[in-house]
């Protein structure tokens, strides 16, 4: 018995000379600026989105984005064209594209009692949403982050690290962005949006979580 419980012990320190585990806890103390128990830099996604907002992200969706209509039918026509033109996604996995679009428009539907706030988009005139503008301040997915395409998920210590630099982008949309819009009386105003989304392959209409939005005065 004896020898068998050491031969554990040194398979178990050979597996984990291999792997490392980050606790969430530990994670989490890194994340608001503590370190890691082994005395690593902290990681603190909000500073790495912060820093690299102007200077990378904005310029490259505005470099990237096409006109809605054009990105949704060329997406409803060909899909990996539409990503490979106006999106996103890793050459790993089995991630969606994530497209890039810019869409002016007037709103003609506004849900704001849920904190999943959005507005609906018409951009053609005849009344009805083309598209949902996520406006928080809960933001659901990870489309911006997820739309660029220097950022690679094997740039992080582990998932959770990856998912906090997802919310990370999110979380700045709301706070420098998203607080200032009106809640009252959205429908029937101009709005201008540059975004991205998921493409779905279920054919759902697109969710668009805003770089940058402007609404106009009410009419």
């Amino acid at each position: 018995m004896r020898n068998l419980m050491l031969t554990c012990a040194v398979l178990a320190a050979v597996g984990l000379s291999s792997c490392r585990f980050v606790p969430t806890a530990e994670v989490e103390a890194a994340r608001k600026g503590g370190g890691s128990a082994q005395g690593e830099a902290a990681f603190n996604p909000d500073k790495m989105v912060d820093d690299m907002w102007d200077a990378k992200v904005v310029p490259y969706l505005t470099a990237k984005a096409g006109p809605f209509a054009a990105v949704r039918d060329l997406a409803r026509s060909s899909p990996d064209e539409a990503g490979r033109k106006y999106g996103f996604r890793p050459a790993e996995g089995s991630a969606p594209w994530t497209l890039v679009v810019k869409a002016e428009g007037r709103i003609v539907e506004a849900n704001t009692e849920s904190r999943a706030a959005t507005i609906g988009v018409d951009i053609d005139g005849d009344g009805k949403s083309d598209l949902t503008v996520q406006i928080g301040p809960a933001l659901r997915g990870t489309a911006l982050r997820d739309s660029l395409d220097f950022v690679s998920f094997n740039a992080f210590t582990n998932q959770i690290d990856y998912a906090q630099f997802g919310k990370a982008f999110n979380q700045r949309v709301n706070r420098t962005l998203l607080q200032a819009l009106p809640r009252d009386k959205l429908v029937g105003r101009d709005v201008t949006v540059l975004g991205a989304y998921p493409l779905d392959s279920a054919g759902q209409a697109p969710l668009v979580t805003p770089a940058q939005i402007t609404v106009g005065p009410s009419r």
